[in-house]
């Protein structure tokens, strides 16, 4: 039986490696004028999660992401003792590896461009803000529902890389845009390091909102006739 240390450290880990990963494509990126590129970093947080979720399914689910707990929550798929459980392992381990990432730069530069703060693009208005989250966050839960919550679903052994390709488009289409966030932890690790909150609330509200309408539509159009798993 998995206990629930254990599955407060496979959430730790697993959120701690994609914010590492992911936001030091970021910080690789600026210290090299740019050669990583964004479909370098897509590819890294793509390939990041689909690693982790793949190491932690077994344990704790692999969720990584306050959003994707969110919707478990919303659909009884996790109960809420334990949805506070990862989403507090998910917000240390953002906060650890951004902190982490920040003493292991070059002269310690902890600026919000090195450590990936979400922040929108110029030019880039709320409205455009929240909706390209929102839009972003439901296709990325809806995604996993559809291969690893649905006990149908013929992808179940590969749903972690499909879970991955899908950070990896979104992570294309909004990045430059919005950051493409999808994910609370993975905002406020960097935003509580660097001390830049601008607008950092839409990085919490807008995935809720996406990962809870995807989830909750799933459930209701998809597993009316199916178990959930």
């Amino acid at each position: 039986m998995v206990t629930n240390g254990q599955k407060f450290s496979a959430e730790f880990i697993g959120t701690f490696f994609l914010v590492f990963m992911g936001t030091g494509a970021i910080a690789a990126n600026s210290f090299s004028g740019g050669a990583v590129g964004l479909v370098g970093i897509a590819l890294t947080f793509g390939l990041t999660i689909a690693l982790m979720v793949g190491a932690t399914a077994r344990i704790s689910g692999g969720h990584i992401n306050p959003a994707v707990t969110f919707g478990m929550l919303i659909t009884g798929n996790i109960k809420i003792k334990d949805a506070g459980l990862y989403l507090a392992a998910q917000l240390l381990g953002a906060v650890a590896a951004s902190l982490l990432l920040g003493l292991l730069s070059p002269n310690n530069q902890m600026t919000a461009g090195n450590l990936g703060v979400t922040l929108p693009a110029t030019g880039v208005g709320l409205v455009s803000l929240m909706g390209i989250e929102i839009v972003l966050t439901f296709l990325l839960v809806f995604v996993i529902f559809s291969v690893a919550v649905d006990s149908k679903s013929p992808f179940k052994n590969s749903a972690n890389f499909i879970i991955g390709l899908t950070v990896t488009v979104c992570a294309l289409m909004g990045g430059t845009l919005t950051g493409a966030s999808m994910n609370p932890a993975r905002s406020f690790g960097p935003a509580l390091i660097t001390g830049e909150w601008t607008l950092h609330w839409v990085y919490w509200i807008a995935p809720l909102i996406g990962g809870g309408l995807a989830a909750f539509s799933y459930t209701k159009l998809f597993l009316s006739e199916t178990d959930s798993g």
